[in-house]
């Protein structure tokens, strides 16, 4: 820890030192003498405010995060470690801040000790910026009017183009349709009638598993379906017009929530039981012709 001053240090720099004219009695007229000048520098000022104020240098540091070596070296009157006239002026402000002294007096002297601030570099004038800037381009109207006629031209032709093509195809219709007559076809030949169900229906279905359909005919119907071991093949709501098919190699177990709108189709073949609306019906049906269980 470093707070006070040592012989050295208080003797004044060869700055300080003037030369000033003063009577000597012993001698005829005036002689000059060496004596210090009354303004300290602004290292011995920042020096003598930080021991006046009672405070160390680590202190100071830790204060101003102004490094040890750099507040010493600035005492000295050393200002080469600070980096440069930039960064000297910022400690010193700081420096006289936290021991009491005022820091535009002090970065004042500086300014006058070091030769004074860089002369500010003078902005460009306005005009200079003005002159490089690029003038509005014109619009290129041949370019547009040459763009404007290839549009034109390319949709006549296209239009002519597209009506010839139109018209040979009209033609090459006609005569296709005249030159081939449909003998085939007879206007007052009923049509065919609409096949009816036969065991065409039963023969497809495989005969060692047994098929089950559900048709939701006359409403929706909440329906569930199991194999022979129990699993659940199926369980909602069957909604009107909406068919579902199982099929297991040996039982499917079923549950009709509203059986009367369910029609029943097992192993190909419709089952005629009729059942009322919202009746519960518990069926179970095997392998080849279809029984109720």
């Amino acid at each position: 820890m470093s707070i006070g001053n040592s012989p050295s240090d208080d003797r004044p720099s060869a700055d300080d030192i003037v030369k000033v004219a003063v009577d000597d009695p012993s001698a005829d007229g005036v002689e000059l003498e060496e004596v210090a000048a009354d303004r300290p520098s602004v290292g011995r000022a920042l020096q003598q405010a930080r021991i006046d104020a009672g405070l160390t240098v680590e202190e100071v540091s830790s204060t101003t995060r102004v490094r040890i070596p750099i507040v010493h070296a600035i005492e000295q009157d050393d200002f080469t470690r600070c980096g440069g006239d930039v960064y000297a002026r910022g400690h010193i402000r700081t420096l006289a801040r936290t021991v009491g002294l005022d820091p535009a007096v002090l970065v004042e002297q500086y300014d006058a000790d070091t030769g004074g601030r860089p002369a500010p570099t003078p902005a460009a004038p306005l005009f200079e910026a003005e002159r490089f800037r690029s003038e509005p381009r014109r619009p290129n109207w041949t370019a547009a009017m040459v763009a404007a006629i290839v549009v034109v031209v390319a949709f006549v032709g296209f239009t002519l183009f597209s009506g010839d093509d139109a018209g040979s195809g009209k033609s090459v219709a006609s005569q296709s349709t005249g030159s081939k007559p449909d003998s085939t076809r007879n206007p007052n030949k009923p049509a065919d009638p609409k096949p009816e169900p036969s065991d065409s229906a039963i023969a497809a279905v495989p005969a060692d598993k047994v098929t089950v359909k559900l048709t939701a005919e006359e409403g929706s119907s909440w329906i569930s379906a199991k194999d022979h071991n129990g699993r659940l093949l199926h369980e909602g709501v069957l909604k009107q017009g909406d068919s579902k098919t199982f099929t297991d190699k040996e039982r499917i177990d079923l549950v009709l929530g509203n059986a009367g709108a369910i029609e029943l189709y097992v192993n190909g073949k419709q089952i005629d039981d009729r059942y009322e609306n919202g009746q519960v019906q518990r069926l179970s049906y095997t392998k080849g012709d279809p029984a109720a269980g």
